[in-house]
């Protein structure tokens, strides 16, 4: 089959839409932004999906990718406020907001973050003194970010984070930090174990005070009974006697016979439970006490006069004579 003339024009049409669809039609994946150029110039920009341009007048200017990216910021000397020379790196993280911005606005942009990141490490450190400076990281990262932030904000960038890694500072620094460090602890220390050693005597002195309020309050209580248990015991002895007074003054002579006997054998009941007694001296014998207190009754129906109504004494008859042995008044006595 021979193809005509006009067959091969037609065909050569077909081919040509199809280049020139092929040419207008622009996939841009997620994540990405496209800058669209009309004879140079910016015009708009292309979302992810399926897009169509002006073949051979549009023209795609910049693939800008606006998910959020890391940038290492490496390792650079920096003096502090205190002459103190440390070294120090960071991390930072930034997300393109605007493409247009960022495509035409700067050059080179991920150089442009790191210098600026790296100058603003250099002037918010070197504002610093060392001690302030490994202690305050987060006062260092935020100050960090608002300025670096600030700083990018005209090309369409926004600074999420900007965290510093690692501060290294010399080794002799180092060392006189530890020395330092260890003099604090062991200061602290010495410390701690003072106030231990104090509250324990302040412990042990309120112990002692508690006891002694304690055991004086036991003997204000001890003497208090004993003055009471001496009070009944007066109480009793001196109704004891009033009882042997009155029984007397009744003409009971058997009264105080008894009374008299009682304390004699209490005193001879004291003296034989001494620990130190081997020999007792007697002051008399039984029978001689006996006769003692026969005549001490005798004497008080003398005195109280006779009754009637009270049995008398049996009296030695005329005829007959009482014999009483003699009596050394201190015969010894062994226990």
């Amino acid at each position: 089959m021979v193809v005509g003339g006009f067959g091969i024009v037609v065909i050569a049409l077909v081919v040509l839409v199809i280049l020139v669809l092929f040419a207008g039609i622009k996939t841009v994946p997620q994540g990405y932004r496209y800058t669209v150029q009309r004879f140079g110039r910016y015009i708009r920009t292309l979302e992810p999906g399926l897009n169509l341009i002006v073949p051979f007048v549009e023209t795609i200017g910049a693939r800008m990718n606006v998910m959020e990216q890391v940038l290492a910021v490496p390792t650079q000397e920096v003096i502090t406020k205190d002459n103190a020379s440390v070294a120090a790196d960071a991390v930072a993280f930034f997300q393109v907001l605007n493409a247009a911005q960022a495509a035409y606005q700067i050059t080179n942009l991920e150089s442009a973050i790191l210098n600026l990141t790296k100058t603003n490490i250099r002037s918010v450190m070197g504002s610093m003194d060392l001690d302030e400076l490994l202690s305050n990281r987060d006062a260092i990262n935020e100050r960090l970010l608002r300025v670096v932030d600030d700083a990018v904000e005209p090309w369409g960038i926004k600074v999420t984070r900007v965290e510093i890694k690692d501060i290294q500072p010399p080794k002799d620094l180092v060392d006189a930090m530890a020395r330092q460090m260890k003099a604090e602890r062991e200061k602290r220390a010495q410390v701690l174990e003072a106030e231990g050693l104090r509250n324990a005597q302040i412990l042990r002195a309120e112990g002692a005070k508690q006891a002694a309020v304690l055991q004086a309050e036991g003997q204000r209580e001890a003497a208090f009974r004993n003055a009471e248990a001496r009070e009944r015991l007066a109480e009793a002895e001196a109704k004891a006697t009033r009882v042997v007074s009155e029984a007397i003054a009744e003409g009971n002579v058997q009264a105080i016979n008894y009374f008299i006997a009682q304390k004699y054998t209490e005193a001879l009941t004291a003296i034989g439970a001494a620990g130190n007694s081997k020999i007792v001296l007697m002051p008399m014998e039984a029978s001689s006490i006996l006769g003692s207190l026969g005549g001490i009754g005798a004497i008080a129906r003398e005195v109280f006069g006779d009754n009637s109504d009270t049995p008398q004494a049996s009296r030695p008859r005329s005829g007959q004579t009482r014999s009483t042995p003699a009596v050394n008044p201190l015969t010894p006595r062994e226990e």
